[in-house]
């Protein structure tokens, strides 16, 4: 396990990402919403490179089975990553899949020291 320096606070404004390759993996870190998250590019679907899909939101649906409605709200707008191959929905925030049960990106430990965005592997 080794510590690597992959950006700098400067090079990474909320809501960008970084890819970079660090011992033969692709990763990508996400700054969001003040925080930095670390994943490999790898989607639990068919392997794309998830990493490279839109950061966009999501729908909350509420269904009122007394009046047969669907009220869909629009959320979380910046931190819901896209595969761009089949569009698999994860939350950027924690890795946790949205579009299946169980499913979780690969995540790394990541930390800021010094102005130094540094990930662990």
């Amino acid at each position: 396990m080794g510590e690597h320096v992959i950006a700098t606070q400067d090079e990474l404004s909320n809501g960008d990402r970084k890819l970079v390759e660090v011992e033969g993996r692709e990763i990508a870190v996400f700054h969001v919403n003040g925080e930095y998250h670390a994943y490999t590019n790898w989607c639990a679907h068919q392997a794309g490179p998830v990493c490279e899909g839109k950061l966009t939101g999501t729908s909350d649906a509420d269904f009122d089975r007394d009046s047969l409605t669907v009220e869909l709200d629009w959320c979380k707008e910046g931190e819901v990553l896209n595969c761009p191959w089949h569009g698999w929905e994860y939350d950027v925030t924690d890795g946790t899949c949205l579009s299946k049960e169980k499913v979780q990106l690969p995540s790394h430990s990541i930390k800021v020291e010094n102005g130094e965005v540094i990930l662990t592997l």
